[in-house]
Order: C-alpha cells, then sequence, then structure tokens
C-alpha cells in the first residue's frame, strides 16, 4: 500500500536524504546499517526519488550509515544497562530505530516530529503499548507532558541540534534534564567551519544547496556542560573514524586517508552525556 505523497521542504527535506541513503544501503549486497525498513519505506512513499538517484549521492551514504550505526549501538547499550528505560527520539523524521533494534519488552518509546510528518509515519508504522507517536514542534514547550517521568531515560537527537539557534538548543535540553530524573542524550554536531561553511552555500551557492544551513556547532564537550550544567560530557566519537565498515574497497581506501586530516575527520563526531 502506497503510503501517499510527499514533497517536504527545508529541515523536513533532509529526512527524504537520509531515508533514501539508508534504503540503498539496505540494498546493497554488504550493507553496514541493514535498514530494511527504509528500502520498504523508499517503495511506498510517492516521491520523485530521481533528484536524490545520482552517482555521488550513492557515494556519499557511507556517513548517514555509519552514524546511525553508531547511534544504533549507543542505544542497545542504554537500553542493555536500562531495560526498563523511556526512549525519546526528537525530530525523527521516517528513521526506524524503534523497529529495527530488538527493544527490551519493558521500554517506552516515543517518536516526536512536526504534524505532517508524524501523519506521513502513521502511514508507515503501527503505534503498539511501548511505542508512540507524537506529533510537535520539540521547541514547542506542552508535548513533554505527554511523557511520563521517572525512568531512565535516553534523548536521541539524531540530525536536530545543529539546525538550532544555541538559544534554542539551550532552552531544549534544560526542559528535558528538568524533567526527567536520569538518562543519557546522544546526539551529532559540526564544526565551527562547516557550519559557517553552509551559510555561505546558502548565500553563493543556493541553486545547488537546497538544505538549510546549520546555526549550532560544537568544539568539544565542554561545550554540552555549558549549555546545560546537568549534563556531563561522557565521550565522544568521530563518525568517519568507523571507515573499516565501509564495503567497497576504493571507498573505504579515501576515507580511511581523508580521516588523518583533522578537519576532515572531526567535521560530523557524535557525542554521548549523561545526567
Amino acid at each position: 500500500m502506497m503510503a501517499g505523497k510527499v514533497d517536504f521542504t527545508g529541515v523536513q527535506s533532509t529526512m527524504l536524504v537520509t531515508l533514501f541513503l539508508r534504503a540503498l544501503d539496505a540494498k546493497d549486497p554488504h550493507p553496514v546499517l541493514g535498514d530494511r525498513f527504509a528500502a520498504d519505506a523508499v517503495d511506498r512513499i510517492a516521491y520523485d526519488w530521481s533528484k536524490l538517484d545520482k552517482p555521488n549521492m550513492a557515494r556519499n551514504r557511507f556517513p548517514v550509515v555509519l552514524r546511525a550505526t553508531r547511534f544504533d549501538e549507543w542505544t542497545i547499550d542504554f537500553l542493555r544497562r536500562h531495560p526498563d528505560a523511556t526512549v525519546l527520539h526528537l525530530a525523527c523524521g521516517l528513521d526506524s530505530r524503534a523497529f529495527r533494534l530488538d527493544l527490551p519488552a519493558g521500554v517506552r518509546w516515543f517518536d516526536v516530529d512536526l504534524p505532517d510528518v508524524i501523519a506521513l509515519r502513521r502511514r508507515l508504522y503501527q503505534e503498539t503499548d511501548g511505542y508512540h507517536m507524537i506529533a510537535a514542534s520539540v521547541t514547542d514547550e506542552a508535548w513533554l507532558a505527554e511523557i511520563p517521568a521517572g525512568r531512565p531515560t535516553l534523548i536521541i537527537a539524531e540530525g536536530l541540534l545543529m539546525y538550532l539557534h544555541e538559544a534554542e538548543v539551550r532552552q531544549l535540553l534544560r526542559r528535558l534534564t528538568d524533567r526527567f530524573p536520569s538518562g543519557e542524550l546522544i546526539f551529532d554536531s559540526v564544526l565551527p567551519w562547516a557550519a559557517k561553511m553552509t551559510h555561505l552555500l546558502k548565500k553563493y551557492l543556493s541553486r545547488w544547496y537546497p538544505y538549510p544551513a546549520y546555526w549550532t556547532a560544537i568544539r568539544g564537550g565542554s561545550d554540552i556542560e555549558r549549555w546545560d550544567p546537568r549534563l556531563r560530557h561522557r565521550d565522544n566519537v568521530a563518525v568517519m573514524t568507523a571507515y573499516q565498515q565501509i564495503p567497497n574497497p576504493g571507498l573505504r581506501r579515501f576515507y580511511r586517508v581523508s580521516s588523518r586530516i583533522g578537519w576532515f575527520r572531526d567535521s560530523l563526531r557524535i557525542f554521548r552525556a549523561e545526567f
């Protein structure tokens, strides 16, 4: 059954890109992430995927799937330690993490995104006793009251915080840590030079760069504690240091050599903090 026609713009358009790249990986004979739900969603969504079906997109899918793989690994690690946890996936887009992972029976999972995104998700995925979708902007305050407090909570913010202004990041994180007694936050972010580059692309090459610019960057773990004193930086990893998982020998060699260059290696990092 087709899930309907979509034509998202702005920040929401990025979720179609990541979905398509995860689907490309799933169809590879040797996938990294193997997200069969992404492949199924692409087949069911009425969208002009030819806009994205380009050789350069296929070659650049690895940062996306390697990032998702690390998020999955840290999610599994948290749920192994807290099998009765609450998981809050902010700006979830069309991600299938709640379905592709083997979740403990006691986990309560909440996917949060804008109303039109959730409307599409509801045509792709079904809610259960332990899985719920919330239609709201993550920067709004009211939706958080729908989430029961009291359990260890994992907050996932993949591909989100860099699109918010720093004041919005601070407000969001403090509302979350005020609501939940303990847990972890995992998120990805870019270096300041990468954020500045997106603004230059938007200014001078917007015809070829249709995506929104980044507003918040991070230099290191101390920035997390500056955003919210309740958060304690635990660890972080550069996405491209996992280049050994890339099945294509030529691309694996390219990323191995490129990861020796600090500005390239650190351009996209995943952070983990606890509270």
